[in-house]
């Protein structure tokens, strides 16, 4: 699992990076040549869309998305357990419509292309898909780990920084 993410990371990483090079090299071709690469738009629109979902998931596996702690760090730990029960309830329910909404639009876009690239939209809008299948199964994993593995709450909503643990000092 730990590769998969480290696989969705490198992806966000190359995507962030075409984005980049890109709208410099039109800024650049813009200003001093007064042309442009329409399709270079489309594609760092393209990047930008993929690099915000999938690091959306990136995110919520290591905990690392906005969240308040307050109400649930104040609370004893059966009422805490309640609610980030209700919490991941919440979070699956929201990514099921996402999901839902996401395919919807895909199966309504399936033959609509983007203009300069010819990119299908179905693909951008699809993504939306993985993103609430993926977070859903997150979730659900947990609920599990709460339950099952008695895993403390606290424990669960922590963040988990990778570059502390990479680079820790013994």
């Amino acid at each position: 699992m730990d590769k998969l993410f480290r696989g969705i990371q490198i992806l966000i990483a190359i995507f962030l990076g075409i984005m980049i090079t890109l709208v410099f090299l039109n800024v650049i071709l813009r200003y001093v040549f007064n042309t442009g690469l329409a399709w270079s738009e489309e594609i760092a629109r393209i990047c930008f869309i993929y690099l915000v979902y999938l690091g959306t998931i990136d995110a919520y596996r290591d905990n690392r998305h906005l969240g308040v702690e307050l109400l649930v760090e104040r609370v004893p730990e059966k009422a805490r357990r309640g609610v980030y029960l209700a919490i991941q309830l919440i979070v699956i329910w929201m990514m099921a419509v996402l999901a839902m909404g996401s395919w919807n639009l895909t199966i309504q876009s399936i033959n609509d292309h983007w203009v300069a690239t010819g990119y299908p939209r179905a693909l951008i809008n699809g993504v939306g898909v993985l993103t609430g299948v993926s977070i859903i199964a997150l979730a659900v994993s947990n609920i599990i780990k709460m339950v099952l593995n008695k895993i403390p709450v606290l424990t669960l909503m922590s963040p988990k920084d990778e570059v502390s643990e990479e680079f820790s000092i013994e």
